[in-house]
């Protein structure tokens, strides 16, 4: 069956959309399928707020609530291995929302991606984390091995205490722009007309 030139099978539907100029195409497409788009686009909202979610909550759970008490009722060396074991958790969720933030956000926005201050704050943030898990995390861990032994140098320590030092900064940076990315959003805003 025909609708002013165009058939209302889909085959037809998707010939005639190769002619951008044929306006009756692109209504019949609009009119068959923005409630689907829209409905997809909802629900990949909602992933990406349950992403951001899981990993800003995760930094901030963690270095706000569970270390701090952590360190107060437990011994030193007892809460630290078990921070650890939880940052290191936290660090790898938030490379997997990271990363998969970056494909949503890659996706919706293809080459105008890096015009989008988030998409910036999300390689930050995600760089952040990989260079404190992969990076001083490891060589952290191996530290911490060698302070156990009796033969443990004060250099030992020192390059223990630079390096906790600079993962606690990246992590409270994290946290920051964790948090500006919950208050401004995770999606540009769209503007009227757009």
């Amino acid at each position: 069956m025909k609708l002013s030139g165009i058939t209302t099978t889909t085959t037809e539907l998707l010939d005639g959309l190769c002619d951008r100029g044929n306006r009756m195409a692109w209504e019949e497409f609009d009119r068959r399928y923005r409630p689907i788009l829209m409905a997809l686009s909802a629900i990949l909202q909602a992933v990406e707020r349950v992403l951001l979610t899981l990993w800003v909550g995760g930094l901030w759970m963690t270095g706000l609530v569970v270390a701090p008490v952590l360190f107060r009722h437990y011994e030193r060396m007892v809460a630290g291995e078990i921070a650890g074991l939880l940052f290191g958790a936290v660090s790898l969720l938030g490379t997997l929302c990271g990363a998969l933030l970056l494909v949503f956000a890659a996706a919706r926005a293809r080459q105008r991606m890096w015009r989008d201050w988030r998409a910036g704050v999300l390689v930050v943030m995600l760089a952040f984390t990989v260079i404190g898990e992969f990076g001083l995390a490891t060589r952290m861990r191996e530290l911490k091995e060698l302070m156990v032994l009796p033969s443990a140098t004060p250099a030992v320590l020192s390059e223990f205490g630079r390096l906790h030092g600079v993962a606690s900064l990246l992590f409270l940076l994290n946290s920051a722009l964790g948090l500006v990315l919950v208050i401004f959003g995770i999606r540009p805003r769209v503007q009227a007309g757009n």
